[in-house]
């Protein structure tokens, strides 16, 4: 399954959460689009849940099916913690979230076009793999030629909080991951044991 690029203005009232992260999708529309949105009552079985939970993931990182279901893999191999958040963290380090949750962007999927772009450099070197894992101390940053750009620059002044596991520099337009997050600091309005039961069914 290839990666969603149509509207996620839709996507996002069906699930019921903000993909964006702006939260605009469900400002005067939070209920599900289609002619009987506002009056569906419609009782999820508990694969529908886990497949729901799953997809909210999923499409808020905006991985590829194949893409996602590998990381999960890859956190279920790591000793220490609960599957479901070492799951999440790992998609918390993919270097276009930390442009993000650093206010370089305004949202994910431009972060992955800066990346793509090759207007983002981690310690000095240009990395144009959204997927780039970051690693904690790593110093993200603005290319030179690239700080003039309105779109970084917008997305730089008008952030006005950032996670408590990054920190920035306004004037240099660069930041770094200081530590893993906690469950808490991490999406609230997604249920990781739901995808961990969703998977174990599959794998």
């Amino acid at each position: 399954m290839s990666r969603y690029t149509g509207p996620s203005w839709k996507i996002s009232r069906r699930l019921g959460i903000s993909l964006s992260g702006t939260g605009k999708e469900l400002a005067r529309r939070p209920y599900a689009p289609g002619q009987h949105g506002p009056n569906q009552r419609r009782n999820k079985s508990e694969y529908g849940m886990q497949l729901t939970e799953k997809q909210k993931l999923r499409l808020m990182y905006g991985l590829n099916e194949r893409q996602f279901r590998n990381l999960f893999v890859r956190a279920g191999k790591v000793k220490e913690g609960k599957h479901g958040v070492n799951f999440m963290i790992f998609l918390e380090r993919r270097l276009d979230n930390v442009v993000y949750r650093l206010g370089l962007a305004s949202t994910r999927r431009q972060a992955r076009q800066f990346v793509n772009h090759g207007h983002i450099l981690v310690d000095g070197k240009r990395v144009d793999i959204p997927s780039y894992e970051v690693e904690v101390g790593q110093v993200i940053s603005v290319r030179e030629k690239s700080k003039d750009l309105t779109f970084i620059k917008e997305a730089a002044e008008s952030t006005v909080g950032r996670p408590a596991f990054v920190s920035f520099d306004a004037e240099k337009l660069e930041g770094s991951l200081t530590r893993l997050p906690e469950r808490d600091e991490l999406p609230q309005e997604v249920d990781e044991s739901f995808v961990v039961e969703f998977y174990n069914q599959k794998l």
